[in-house]
């Protein structure tokens, strides 16, 4: 049995690779919010901030508490355009007044733009956070409206309003109940003007902490809406709530 040896070491080489790799992870932090919320106890802040961080940027999940924490380390460590910006995304979910006077103290701003919420803003939250059961409501609709079609086909006329109507309305929510793509100015003395290019009008001439809804992009340009008019900020100048 000439090669014996290495079909030997052929057969352990996973095993070792496997017992390497088990070992370089227990010798890492797990990246659990159990483990930040541990750390925050502890008063190891950076190091609860740096999992915060990878939860919300790389695995896109959070909760407002978690938001609270980090603005709390951030304005610790003297970064307050970063906790004015986790305040923010605290605001999406919990508007209150009390949010937006910590933001003025963190901007030094006696007054902030964007951050009321009307009644369709509310009407709006609730239908993006239902958006998948009232989906699924309209085609479980237009599923038995389907049903009826062949089971009473003496009837189907009756139902084929019906299904189209669902089918629609499925469509339109599916397609179209999407809240607006918010973001907080986090640069220091931003212009905003009239047109994308610096050789346009200036509209106004602001600080960090104001809340702004992007309506699109074009090329370095948010487009937004700043007083009911139509009017451009830099995208270097704002984070994306």
């Amino acid at each position: 049995m000439p090669n014996l040896r290495w079909i030997f070491i052929a057969f352990l080489l996973p095993f070792s690779l496997l017992s390497s790799y088990q070992a370089e992870c227990q010798g890492q932090e797990p990246m659990t919010l159990q483990n930040a919320d541990s750390l925050f106890s502890q008063k190891q802040y950076q190091e609860a901030l740096g999992i915060y961080e990878h939860i919300l940027y790389e695995e896109g999940t959070y909760s407002p508490a978690m938001l609270l924490k980090m603005g709390f380390i951030a304005e610790g460590i003297g970064d307050f355009g970063q906790a004015s910006l986790y305040l923010s995304k605290y605001y999406e979910h919990n508007p209150n007044p009390a949010v937006i006077e910590k933001i003025k103290s963190l901007t030094n701003q006696s007054r902030l733009e964007g951050y009321e919420v009307s009644d369709q803003d509310r009407f709006l939250s609730i239908l993006v956070a239902y958006k998948t059961e009232i989906t699924a409501s309209f085609a479980l609709l237009l599923v038995l409206s389907l049903i009826m079609v062949f089971v009473l086909p003496q009837k189907r006329s009756v139902f084929y309003i019906p299904a189209l109507i669902f089918m629609v309305l499925a469509f339109i929510s599916n397609n179209f109940i999407e809240k607006p793509e918010t973001a907080i100015i986090t640069g220091t003395t931003v212009l905003i003007m009239d047109q994308p290019s610096a050789a346009g009008k200036l509209v106004k001439r602001v600080q960090a902490g104001h809340r702004i809804t992007i309506a699109s992009s074009q090329d370095m340009w948010y487009q937004i809406e700043w007083n009911k008019r139509k009017a451009f900020i830099r995208k270097t100048d704002v984070s994306k709530i």
